[in-house]
């Protein structure tokens, strides 16, 4: 399902002055992220603010967008939540929806389970899921990390499909390394995109590909024909730009840049706040935008 789909994008959710998701403006988005090289998206992520949208909100988003996206790049939608039971009914709901390809599950936040509690999390959700699951680990807003041999010990179940992995360099190593060879390994981490696909992950679940798409692709194109120096190059380049969109809380600034160059998709829904003019100011100079 995801060979040769290194570049994914978790695509933000796009309002309208009234806050309510503006489906046209995440048409135009869609067509201007495949056209970059954008080979898969990840929706209703972190990036996408699924926290603040009801659940009536995310199946419809999921809806239109896999009517928008037709069936040319996989899909990969958010359901993870730290209720097992509650999880397990919104993956029933999304499964329902055909274009789905697989269901994003996040390490349970809030409740902190050890790693025995988020074994027996993903593994009831996977015998109970209609979709395959890909683990959303991301310790940085969960407040626990999933460990890198439960990560591991959870890829042998066959209906555990991928990891979207954002933690260190070393524990991405291990999992490409000890995982089955038909995982799907990715990186959630921008400035890790060079790195994943040098150690053998399948690569990157960016939000940075919402505006240096092509430049990502064009480094992964260098990378395929062995010319390591000019990927490295465009990586070194972008790494300040990447960083720089998660200098205030995301996706606050890929929205403001966004915006700034012509794509519409309006600013965040509490408790995320729009960028005011002093912190566009300070971003842009950095983007280059």
């Amino acid at each position: 399902m995801f060979e040769n789909v290194d570049l994914m994008t978790a695509i933000i959710t796009p309002f309208d002055d009234n806050e309510k998701i503006d489906f046209s403006a995440l048409k135009k988005l869609t067509e201007h992220l495949l056209a970059t090289g954008s080979k898969g998206f990840v929706v209703g992520g972190t990036t996408g603010e699924t926290p603040t949208l009801t659940e009536d909100e995310k199946l419809e988003l999921y809806q239109k967008f896999v009517e928008i996206v037709d069936g040319r790049v996989p899909i990969i939608a958010g359901a993870g939540s730290n209720n097992t039971a509650q999880t397990i009914d919104f993956i029933k709901k999304i499964s329902q929806i055909k274009g789905i390809d697989m269901a994003l599950v996040v390490v349970p936040y809030y409740n902190k389970p050890n790693q025995r509690g988020m074994k027996a999390h993903f593994e009831t959700i996977a015998k109970n899921s209609p979709l395959p699951i890909m683990i959303y680990n991301i310790p940085g807003r969960t407040g626990v990390l999933m460990e890198k041999e439960t990560v591991v010990e959870l890829a042998k179940n066959p209906n555990i499909q991928g990891v979207k992995q954002c933690n260190t360099m070393e524990d991405l190593e291990y999992i490409v390394e000890h995982a089955p060879k038909d995982f799907n390994v990715y990186s959630g981490e921008d400035a890790q995109a060079l790195f994943a696909k040098v150690v053998g992950a399948n690569g990157v679940v960016s939000v940075a590909s919402h505006l240096y798409g092509t430049e990502m692709s064009e480094m992964y194109q260098a990378l395929e024909e062995g010319n390591y120096q000019i990927a490295g190059k465009i990586q070194r380049q972008l790494t300040p730009k990447m960083a720089a969109l998660f200098m205030y809380p995301s996706p606050s600034p890929v929205k403001a840049a966004l915006n700034h160059v012509g794509y519409q998709v309006g600013g965040c829904r509490l408790p995320i706040l729009a960028l005011n003019e002093a912190e566009q100011t300070k971003l842009f100079k950095i983007l280059d935008l």
